[in-house]
């Protein structure tokens, strides 16, 4: 086995690396004056199972890039089989045509990683599970919810006054499996969105009132879903909010609008290096990947890593 790791979140990889008690195989990744990316790999690989680390967090583009150019490195120097580990899934909205004349993005990318040379990928909760069938290798699709339960169990113990809350009607199938694993009651708001940075929250169907509630969501970048959602949950007499999200993407706007919101805390993954700020704490999840490469690897089963 040889884990390398891009530069998108190295410290992610150093994480799983310790957990495999496997060292980061050599790789020097710099970029030319011009902005173009070069990769060498200074070891033998030839024949090796070579899994690369690379979430396509911001920036986007040029991580993807990064991790096809990685990818090309491996398979012209040899490598046995080449898996892509990407916590984070980017581009993983753009699944549908939802409007005249756009693309598929999701689909491309599967289609770029897969002539580039990856025989496998691994991620965690993708924004749309389908988007596991635009590839035509296998997709090992872990969860981030026994990470994230463990957590909430540790700090809610009592679930007889929580209420799980889903901020949209797209994410109750999410919210209902981490209220079952709880033992907690179940909520929706109901969002409009008018832009890219802004939502409104328009209604609560449930029960709130007097209870702590846990806002559920895959992922947050601007925060937009998720203060709105909070702010109408306190209108209804929410007593504390917090939220638990598997990727949160946060930039300058979702820092700021988190910690000026009525949200107590934000448990996340650490499955980008943008999962930080006031409010945010990270569970590591390098245990898990790490888990899942060691099993891929030796050729066994991941299905009982979805056990709380």
């Amino acid at each position: 086995m040889k884990l390398i790791s891009g530069t998108a979140h190295r410290a992610l990889a150093e994480r799983i690396a310790e957990n495999l008690g496997a060292p980061l195989a050599d790789v020097h990744v710099t970029a030319f004056p011009d902005g173009e990316t070069f990769v060498k790999i200074n070891e033998n690989i030839r024949g090796d199972d070579v899994f690369i680390v690379q979430p396509s967090c911001p920036p986007t583009n040029h991580n993807i890039m990064e991790l096809l150019i990685m990818v090309d490195a491996a398979r012209r120097a040899s490598a046995g089989r080449i898996t892509a580990v990407m916590p984070f899934f980017g581009y993983a909205r753009q699944d549908r045509k939802d409007q005249p004349r756009v693309p598929i993005t999701a689909k491309l990318v599967a289609n770029l990683l897969t002539s580039a040379g990856v025989g496998r990928v691994l991620t965690m909760d993708l924004h749309a599970p389908q988007i596991q069938g635009f590839f035509d290798i296998p997709v090992d699709h872990l969860y981030a919810k026994p990470a994230l339960i463990h957590y909430l169990r540790e700090r809610h113990p009592d679930p007889s006054n929580i209420t799980v809350v889903s901020p949209d009607v797209g994410g109750v199938k999410m919210a209902r499996s981490y209220a079952e694993a709880l033992g907690a009651d179940l909520a929706i708001v109901a969002k409009h969105r008018v832009s890219a940075t802004r939502v409104e929250a328009t209604n609560v169907i449930g029960d709130v009132d007097g209870r702590d509630v846990i806002l559920v969501d895959d992922m947050t970048e601007t925060a937009g879903t998720l203060t709105a959602a909070a702010e109408i949950l306190g209108k209804n007499g929410a007593k504390r909010i917090f939220a638990g999200v598997s990727h949160a993407v946060l930039g300058d706007l979702g820092r700021e609008r988190i910690k000026n919101s009525v949200i107590e805390e934000i448990i996340t993954t650490d499955s980008v290096p943008q999962a930080t700020g006031d409010k945010v704490r990270a569970v590591e999840i390098a245990p898990l990947m790490g888990e899942a490469i060691r099993r891929i690897h030796e050729g066994q089963s991941v299905t009982s890593l979805f056990d709380l």
